[in-house]
């Protein structure tokens, strides 16, 4: 074992990480090696998820050091083929600890017949489970991106949007998944899990209505 595997393996960041992504493999939200996770490790560097491999059997090896300065990526190994958003949400937001992102069926069916670039939740009490949201009454906005094969110009369009206005703890990509983040790894399972309810819900509600 090398000097960086021994190291994650006594890493409690990265052991923490590796159970939560086993967690969201049982719930079926990452299918077929999908999906990637990353935890912040310095100012300008994360562990993230290596590519092709299986949630459910995460062990601390499988995750990669990444460090980003002056808008370059390095990395020992292959990491996922998403990190270069995974890095730009940690550069955009120095207070984001974890980023997480899943492929579950009903947040890709979702982000197929949405057009907008934002969808409003409202009405919801699990609105709560966001950070920032303290009543059902208020707007709860998911942003919208379309999906690409290229990552950095993702990355860029995320950049644009966010200047704008900093995004809500979350945003989907048409055909492909969520991406959810938060302060600290529980955030961001938080984050996930009431999106994931949201999304759930928004569904249903469209099918009695449409």
């Amino acid at each position: 074992m090398n000097n960086t595997a021994q190291l994650h393996q006594l890493n409690p960041h990265a052991i923490a990480l590796c159970a939560l992504g086993r967690w969201i493999a049982s719930r079926h939200w990452v299918p077929a090696t999908g999906g990637n996770f990353s935890i912040r490790s310095g100012e300008h560097s994360a562990l993230v998820t290596a590519s092709g491999k299986d949630k459910g059997e995460l062990s601390p090896q499988d995750l990669l050091p990444v460090s980003w300065q002056d808008g370059s990526l390095t990395c020992t190994g292959t990491p996922s083929a998403e990190t270069a958003l995974h890095a730009r949400l940690y550069q955009l937001d120095p207070q984001i600890k974890a980023v997480l992102h899943t492929h579950s069926v009903q947040a890709t069916v979702f982000s197929r017949i949405i057009s907008e670039d934002s969808y409003l939740f409202q009405g919801y009490e699990m609105q709560k489970a966001i950070s920032g949201n303290t009543t059902h009454t208020a707007a709860c906005p998911l942003a919208l991106f379309d999906n690409t094969q290229h990552i950095p110009e993702l990355a860029d369009k995320l950049s644009q949007r966010w200047q704008q206005q900093p995004l809500h703890w979350g945003l989907l990509v048409r055909g492909h998944g969520l991406y959810v983040w938060g302060r600290s790894l529980d955030e961001a399972k938080r984050h996930l899990e009431g999106w994931e309810f949201l999304i759930n819900c928004e569904l249903e509600r469209l099918k009695l209505t449409r």
